[in-house]
Formats: structure tokens, C-alpha cells, sequence
């Protein structure tokens, strides 16, 4: 009778089946951790060879990681430099402090502006004499022939177009002399962090490639090496996913050890760059807070480049077994 047929015949299928999948399962695991440990074992057997492609791999990774620092720092510094964007209005010569007061209480009710500061001529004045080289000539003036100055602070999250338009707008005043818009070299930094930004990614896609074909050239070298030994396993009847396994967990190992390298290098050039930024964090009155590599990157480099080396040696391994079959 027929398994369909005999119930205990159909059951003991079941089990032999699900006994066949389950061993066909403990098999798999079993080669999955032979190939990475003999992969492993592999790279040891020639530290130097294995050695030099890591380091160029981490060197290569290591540059987008620096570039990218940089970048952020360089935006921190802004920060602290010009955050700002004040608007400086210089009233023209012969106004008094009621009319200022007045210009400063219309300029504040416009929604962009968060406050208004006023300057008084002598505080001008008293801020070219702390200046060096000043003193001496403002004590020939007559009179204080600085006028007063408004400096309009825009509000948090206003835009450059707002704060042009806000500018313009105040020149066209009758008793405005001159407007001195101080965040346009603040857009201007923006706008080159933006090429920085690209030209970083860039790099990055560049140099993830060029570590990809350093693993790819490694592996290629590996299996040209041993054509005789997989030629014999392919004749007994091994698939290419079994004969190509220890390669790609070489091409992990690869791409791991060259991510934790770079994430290492990464973290030196932070701790030989943290004297010379406190001091420079010193110098502007700890106003200037610079800030290394986040964590979550650190971590997400080395899986990165375990991903790119297995990128790599699979496209090259599945290259090289179609040449060999």
C-alpha cells in the first residue's frame, strides 16, 4: 500500500523527511562554520600578504572617515563663529536715541526678527578705543561722529531668502543709512560645505570601490591558486556555493579587520587633534565645541566593509568558478 494510503506509513515519511532536513540543516551550519574558521586560519598562514590588504583597505576606508570629520567640524566652527545671521542697521548721522528706539520697536514686530539690539554711538566709539591703534586718533575728533547701529537677530530657523528680503526692506527706510548683512558669509560657508559634502561622497564611493577590487584581486589570486583542489571537488559533485563558501568568509574577514582598522584610525586622528581644539575652543571662550565621529558610525563601518568584502569576493569567486566549471 501506497504511503497515501496506510496512515502510520504516511507518518513515518513525515519523520524521515523532516530527519533528512534536519541534518541536511546541521550540515549546512557545520560547513558555514568550517569555511570561516579555515578562511580564517587561511589569512593567518600569511600575516603579511593578509596584513598589507588590510591595511591598504583601512587606509583606503579611513579617508572618508577623516574628510568627513573634518567637514562636520568645520560646520561646528560656524557655528560658533557666525550662528547668528545678524542683521547690522547703521541709521544715518544726525538721528537721536528716541528715533532709534522708535526704528527698533518697527523692526521688531516683523515675525523674522527675534530682538533688536541698539548701539549707541559712544558704545561704538568705546569699541574703537579697546581696538589697538584707534585710541590715539579718537582723542584728535571733535565730536562722536558714529551713528547709531540696530542688530537685528533673526529667528531660529529662518531662511536665507527671509533674511535678504528682511535687508531689503530696511535700506528702503528713510532714516537708514546703511544695512551690513552678516550672514552672507555664513551662506557662503554653507554653500561650500555642501560641495565639501558631495566631493566627501564622492570620495567615499571611490575608495569603497577601490577597497572592493583589492578584495576582489586577493580572492582572485586565492582561487587561481587553488584551481587543482577545486577542480577535484567540483569532479566529486560539489556545488559552487560549497566550493565558493570559505572564499566569501574571506572577503568578510577582509572587509571586518579593514573596517576596524579605519574606525581605529579614525579615533587616533581625533585624540591627536584634541589638544590643539581645546585650545582653539579656548581662544573664542569655549563658544567653540567640536565634536568626533559618532558612535553609531564607528560601529556601522566595520559591518560596512564586512559587507563590501563579501561584495567583492562573491563577484569575483562567482567570475572565477564559471571560468573554472
Amino acid at each position: 500500500m501506497p504511503p497515501e494510503g496506510n496512515p502510520m506509513a504516511a507518518s513515518e515519511a513525515t519523520l524521515r523527511n523532516g530527519h533528512g532536513r534536519g541534518r541536511r540543516l546541521a550540515s549546512w551550519r557545520e560547513h558555514h562554520g568550517w569555511s570561516a574558521a579555515a578562511s580564517l586560519r587561511r589569512l593567518a598562514s600569511r600575516p603579511l600578504g593578509s596584513l598589507l590588504t588590510v591595511a591598504v583597505m583601512g587606509l583606503a576606508l579611513a579617508l572618508p572617515l577623516a574628510f568627513y570629520l573634518l567637514l562636520g567640524n568645520v560646520q561646528k566652527l560656524g557655528d560658533a563663529l557666525g550662528q547668528s545671521e545678524a542683521v547690522s542697521v547703521f541709521m544715518q548721522p544726525g538721528q537721536n536715541a528716541q528715533q532709534a528706539q522708535l526704528l527698533a520697536r518697527q523692526l521688531g514686530e516683523r515675525p523674522e526678527v527675534a530682538k533688536v539690539t541698539v548701539k549707541t554711538p559712544q558704545q561704538g566709539m568705546d569699541e574703537l578705543a579697546r581696538m589697538q591703534g584707534f585710541s590715539g586718533a579718537l582723542l584728535t575728533l571733535d565730536d562722536n561722529p558714529l551713528p547709531y547701529v540696530l542688530q537685528l537677530q533673526p529667528r531660529p530657523g529662518t531662511s536665507a531668502g527671509m533674511i535678504e528680503q528682511l535687508a531689503t526692506d530696511v535700506r528702503a527706510m528713510h532714516s537708514v543709512d546703511m544695512v551690513q548683512d552678516s550672514g552672507n558669509w555664513r551662506r557662503r560657508l554653507d554653500a561650500l560645505l555642501g560641495v565639501g559634502n558631495r566631493a566627501a561622497l564622492v570620495l567615499a564611493s571611490l575608495l569603497s570601490l577601490a577597497a572592493l577590487l583589492v578584495v576582489g584581486n586577493t580572492v582572485r589570486m586565492d582561487i587561481a591558486g587553488r584551481s587543482e583542489e577545486i577542480g577535484v571537488l567540483m569532479l566529486l559533485g560539489a556545488s559552487a556555493a560549497f566550493v565558493r563558501r570559505p572564499y566569501l568568509y574571506a572577503g568578510i574577514w577582509y572587509g571586518l579587520f579593514s573596517g576596524i582598522l579605519a574606525t581605529l584610525l579614525a579615533v587616533l586622528i581625533e585624540l591627536v587633534l584634541a589638544e590643539p581644539v581645546a585650545r582653539l575652543s579656548r581662544a573664542y571662550d569655549g563658544r567653540l565645541q567640536i565634536n568626533g565621529l559618532p558612535p553609531w558610525l564607528l560601529l556601522a563601518v566595520p559591518l560596512a566593509a564586512a559587507v563590501l568584502g563579501w561584495l567583492g569576493a562573491r563577484l569575483v569567486s562567482a567570475w572565477q568558478l564559471r571560468k573554472a566549471a
